[in-house]
C-alpha cells in the first residue's frame, strides 16, 4: 500500500522529521520493518510503502478503532491471563477474585498482562444466576444508574471492579433496578476483546 509520509505528518500537524522519528521508535519497539522507503532520482520523488508487518498493524488498529466507534461505552479492564486450555481451546482471567472464561488466542500465555475489552451494551443484567451457554456470571451490587439517551447506565460493584451496562428504561422498570439492590451481571466469551499490556 503506497503512502506519502510527508502528506500523513501533514494530516497529523507534525514534522516529517517527527513523523519519521515516531515510525523508526515503532519499528524499534516492535522490532519489525514497517514501512519500505524507495528514494527518488536526481529529480526525488521517492516513495513509501507499507511492509506486510505494516499492514497487518493497519488492519488491527482500523479494527480496533471501529469497535470502539460502534460501542459509546467499553468497560477496560486490567487483569492476566490465569490458565490457557489448548484442548478445549479457552483461556480464563480473573476479574475481582471471579474466572472469566473466552476463547484462547495462540498469541497469549500464562501471566500475560492485558486489558479485557467489554461494551456496556454486551452486559446483560439478571435478578438470578441461570444456566445458558454464557458461562461469565457474576454476582454484584448496583452503585450508580444514569439515564442517557432512554436508556440506563448501570454500575455494577463486582468486588472492587466496577462493570457498566446499557439498558432500557423498560427494562430497568420491569426488574425494578435501584441502588443498592444486588444483581448479577453476565457476558459471552465472545464478547471480550483482549489487548496485551
Amino acid at each position: 500500500m503506497f503512502h506519502s509520509t510527508y502528506r500523513s505528518s501533514k494530516e497529523l500537524k507534525v514534522s516529517y522529521k517527527t513523523a519519521l522519528n515516531y515510525i523508526e521508535d515503532i519499528e524499534k519497539g516492535l522490532d519489525i520493518k514497517l514501512v519500505i522507503t524507495n528514494k527518488g532520482g536526481k529529480g526525488g520523488g521517492g516513495s513509501t510503502f507499507l511492509s506486510s508487518d505494516g499492514e497487518k498493524i493497519l488492519k488491527e488498529c482500523k479494527a480496533l478503532n471501529a469497535m470502539i466507534e460502534l460501542n459509546n461505552g467499553i468497560n477496560e479492564i486490567e487483569t492476566i491471563i490465569t490458565h490457557v486450555d489448548k484442548d478445549n481451546g479457552i483461556m480464563e482471567i480473573e476479574i475481582s477474585d471471579n474466572i472469566i472464561t473466552l476463547p484462547r488466542k495462540n498469541n497469549y500465555s500464562v501471566g500475560d498482562k492485558v486489558l479485557a475489552l467489554i461494551s456496556y451494551d454486551n452486559i446483560f443484567i439478571t435478578l438470578e444466576p441461570y444456566k445458558s451457554s454464557v458461562r461469565n456470571i457474576l454476582k454484584g451490587t448496583i452503585t450508580e444508574m444514569q439515564l442517557i439517551d432512554n436508556l440506563f447506565r448501570i454500575k455494577v460493584n463486582v468486588g472492587n471492579i466496577g462493570v457498566y451496562s446499557d439498558i432500557t428504561k423498560f427494562a430497568s422498570t420491569d426488574l425494578k433496578l435501584e441502588l443498592g439492590k444486588e444483581v448479577y451481571v453476565g457476558f459471552k466469551a465472545m464478547s471480550i476483546a483482549l489487548l496485551k499490556l
